[in-house]
């Protein structure tokens, strides 16, 4: 018997529907909110009421893409945090409300349990146990994944995730939200000549907060011997910012592969959609005789094809939730 599942995301400010069919992704619908580029980054309210208005024709295209009617469906899967309360909310009570309906069992997911699980929708899919390296703009950690459901944490961010330190970067250089893809389309036309402090951080953890500041630090300065240097050196400073973050991750990724012995690393997350940092992450891996995993581009940032994909490994061991499901913000492995 064929198995159906519609998989919603609405974390952030994405909102997402995807189906997956018999293994395979057969949709996977997004409707973006530009309306926050306005505001330098994400107004969690606007965001709710966003979601509200895209949810029901996101997943009207998702089935039609899919050819799937929803009477076919097998079962119904959410994420359920981390993220914003207000866009969980929408996302949760959709969710609920049609598996009710339609008396389909319910799936919860957590959001970064699905980025690595990402690495799982195409070939070549690792095996177990494997590192990933998961990067996003709100959490940068390193797991050892034993299997579908256990992962071990072994480093994440003491402060502030990676994505944070482009985003931050972004509005330091009047760059228009969100400031990744910016920041990485303006690398690859500069060269890395301004050299940034690299973080004291023992162990496998991450910290960005001070790199942050002395980004800051640093443009301050130039600007006031040189009121137009950022407008003048704008590809260069991008390119040595994202050159440093980069190093940093990869750094500690080597760091990890060392110290557990695992040849088999991914990476997943919105920043893993990142140019510089796949590129780098590959030529390491060569390197460093790694068998390397990567997501395609539209499975790196927030999309519900990796909700689905996980989703399925939970069906598959009948692991639903009732009604009494509720969203949570800080949810974590």
């Amino acid at each position: 018997m064929s198995v159906h599942i519609l998989a919603i995301e609405s974390s952030c400010d994405d909102t997402s529907a995807s189906v997956i069919s018999d293994g395979k992704i057969a949709s996977n619908m997004v409707a973006s909110q530009k309306i926050h580029s306005q505001y330098g980054g994400v107004v969690p309210e606007v965001a709710s009421r966003k979601h509200q208005i895209n949810i029901i024709p996101t997943v009207h295209q998702a089935l039609n893409q899919a050819g799937i009617n929803k009477e076919d469906l097998s079962a119904i899967a959410v994420t359920k945090g981390p993220g914003l309360m207000g866009s969980l909310l929408v996302g949760v009570t959709f969710a609920k409300t049609l598996a009710l309906a339609l008396r389909l069992p319910l799936i919860e997911i957590n959001h970064m349990h699905a980025h690595v699980m990402a690495l799982f929708i195409d070939e070549p899919k690792p095996n177990f146990p494997f590192l990933c390296l998961t990067v996003s703009g709100g959490h940068t950690q390193i797991a050892i994944v034993n299997d579908e459901f256990n992962m071990e944490i072994i480093g994440r961010t003491i402060d502030d995730a990676a994505g944070e330190a482009f985003d931050k970067t972004g509005k330091l250089l009047d760059l228009p939200y969100p400031a990744g893809p910016v920041i990485d389309k303006l690398a690859a036309a500069g060269t890395p000549k301004y050299k940034f402090p690299e973080p004291d951080i023992r162990g496998l953890d991450f910290s960005f907060s001070g790199l942050k500041t002395s980004i800051l630090y640093f443009l301050q300065k130039q600007i006031k011997n040189d009121p137009d240097f950022i407008k003048n050196n704008l590809e260069d400073i991008c390119c040595s910012v994202q050159t440093r973050i980069v190093d940093i991750l990869i750094k500690k990724l080597i760091k990890a592969a060392r110290e557990t012995g695992i040849k088999d690393i991914g990476i997943a997350g919105g920043v893993s959609a990142n140019s510089g940092l796949r590129n780098a992450f590959l030529e390491t891996a060569g390197i460093q005789h790694w068998n390397a995993f990567i997501p395609k581009f539209e499975y790196c940032t927030d999309n519900a094809a990796m909700i689905a994909r996980t989703a399925l490994f939970k069906y598959e061991k009948k692991m639903f939730v009732g009604q009494d499901i509720t969203p949570e913000p800080r949810l974590r492995l």
